[in-house]
């Protein structure tokens, strides 16, 4: 095609307006045409990577397939793209400033007085053009948090300096909120004028306004904003609230938004895709009468976006079974043998959630104890599957006290212990098994009936392990090992044949899992449940 072309979607007004959304879906449309497209988020705070933060903080910690700790808007990026991110899809202000601090200490700047200009705005413009290598058309780049931020300034600035650079190559798109006063009865753009203002100071004139609102907004008020905007009124689009994520983006192309941005970097629009799948996809979603209830027992369930990858593998594994998912939150903290019951049993499937740490650990052996002696479809996923692992320890092998070196440092039996190679290290920073590892998975099992694969790869994050020296016992009393990385021998997947559907993962099955491209254990898992129902 000739030239990278690159897209900067901004945000104005609040966060949370759904920056990722916007992006994943333009990109989807892109797509859909036949471009080759890739979308990579900045963040603005200075963490190095999000391996460290809290959910509470920031949400679900997304991996990449080369072991990036990332932000879960790369997770939307790949559920609608279907195509795998890396380290240089991720960018925080704390890996700028590492790099550039590095290299001052490398003596790479001969003495040169170090800026934010020119020195850290060069290296976050290096970091956008650095996918371009990849040979992609089109690179779409989202700028965390909100215009007027102190801490994103740097990400602006260099967007405005590569506006000049690259001319009809590079657009702007900024995302602003339209809110409805209530007593006022109408909706007000006077926050929208002033977050575009905003970016003109700072030297940004956006060329796509899109709009964020509950509902549909008059022709009025949308000619309104383009004339107190400087933007042309067929570029001011609107995103309004719909029942799913994956209806944004017929929503934006019923706008013509990415024929919108052919046109500005003179490119011809030509036929408009008919995104079929996509739309087979929507369909089935729903022609969906039926429901089938998941519990998702975790420690961070009263926060949405902790669990994100796992709900929306959960939804998107429903949707192939021709289901609603009606999926039950449950903070583990809150679970324990008195009440697992009533808690649990009118569940058609319980999922373990990952996590880390001690906190609302009994709650998960309680409830794992409850699927297995009540033979309920159940799936651990990372720590799910070690609590698994060690319920079956205690209450089968009758190994009294076994644990996770990771909750109990010298337990009297480690049936999850810390890998060797790990026993040493200090940072925590990634310094867990992380991203896509191979796994070969045994053909007698509940696992290969929904891959149909013996070879897969998976991606991990995680620092415990499985420990081989118990492997005979647990076979032996029937939870099998079905899934190992053929290099280590370390065990990737356990399951108890003898039940329904009962199987953990030590990987993040929910990492790979995508609108057109489900993973076939959260399928597998759903149509347990259905079964069971």
């Amino acid at each position: 095609m000739g030239d990278t072309k690159y897209i900067f979607v901004s945000g104005g007004v609040v966060s949370s307006l759904g920056k990722g959304i916007v992006s994943a879906s333009l990109g989807k449309l892109l797509q859909a045409r036949g471009y080759n497209v890739t979308i990579q988020k900045f963040d603005p705070y200075i963490n190095i990577d999000p391996g460290t933060l809290n959910p509470y903080e920031h949400g679900e910690c997304y991996v990449t397939v080369d072991g990036h700790e990332a932000d879960l808007d790369l997770g939307h990026y790949e559920r609608f793209l279907n195509i795998p991110t890396t380290r240089a899809n991720n960018i925080t202000t704390g890996r700028i400033y590492q790099t550039v601090i590095e290299k001052e200490r490398k003596g790479d700047y001969l003495g040169k007085t170090v800026q934010v200009i020119p020195h850290i705005t060069d290296e976050i413009k290096r970091n956008v053009k650095l996918l371009s290598k990849n040979k992609f058309d089109f690179v779409i780049t989202e700028i965390g948090g909100t215009v007027g931020d102190i801490e994103s300034l740097p990400f602006i600035e260099s967007v405005r300096q590569l506006k000049w650079e690259l001319g009809k190559n590079c657009i702007c798109v900024h995302l602003t909120y339209v809110p409805y006063i209530a007593a006022a009865k109408e909706y007000k753009t006077k926050p929208t004028q002033h977050s575009v203002k905003q970016l003109q100071e700072l030297g940004i004139q956006p060329d796509i306004l899109v709009l964020r609102t509950e509902r549909l907004l008059n022709r009025d008020l949308i000619r309104k904003v383009a004339l107190f905007c400087n933007v042309s009124v067929e570029s001011v689009v609107q995103s309004f609230d719909v029942p799913t994520i994956y209806e944004v983006p017929l929503v934006l192309q019923r706008q013509n938004m990415d024929a919108i941005v052919l046109k500005k970097m003179d490119m011809n629009p030509g036929p408009t895709p008919d995104m079929k799948k996509w739309k087979e996809f929507l369909k089935r979603k729903a022609d969906a009468t039926e429901t089938v209830r998941i519990a998702l027992v975790g420690k961070y369930v009263e926060l949405q976006d902790a669990y994100k990858s796992i709900n929306e593998s959960l939804l998107q594994a429903a949707i192939y079974n021709d289901r609603k998912l009606d999926l039950h939150l449950i903070h583990s903290e809150k679970v324990n043998a008195t009440n697992v019951d009533k808690l649990l049993s009118g569940m058609d499937g319980i999922l373990v959630a990952p996590g880390f740490g001690q906190r609302g650990i009994e709650g998960k052996f309680a409830t794992v104890r409850y699927a297995r002696e009540n033979d309920k479809p159940c799936f651990g996923v990372c720590l799910g599957m070690q609590c698994m692992v060690i319920e079956f320890a205690r209450n089968v092998l009758g190994l009294e006290g076994a644990n996770s070196t990771e909750m109990e440092h010298t337990p009297p039996y480690k049936v999850i212990d810390l890998m060797e190679d790990q026993k040493n290290i200090v940072n925590m920073g990634g310094s867990m098994r992380l991203g896509a590892y191979d796994c070969v998975i045994r053909k007698d099992s509940k696992a290969y009936e929904a891959y149909r694969e013996e070879h897969i790869q998976e991606r991990h994050r995680h620092r415990f392990e499985f420990n081989n020296e118990y492997r005979q016992q647990f076979e032996d009393a029937g939870m099998k090992c079905t899934g190992e990385n053929p290099d280590t021998g370390l065990i990737e997947i356990v399951e108890i044949p003898a039940l329904k559907w009962f199987l953990g993962t030590q990987y993040h099955p929910e990492y790979n899992s995508t609108v057109v491209k489900p993973n076939p254990l959260f399928v597998s898992f759903v149509k347990a449940a259905i079964e069971n129902k």
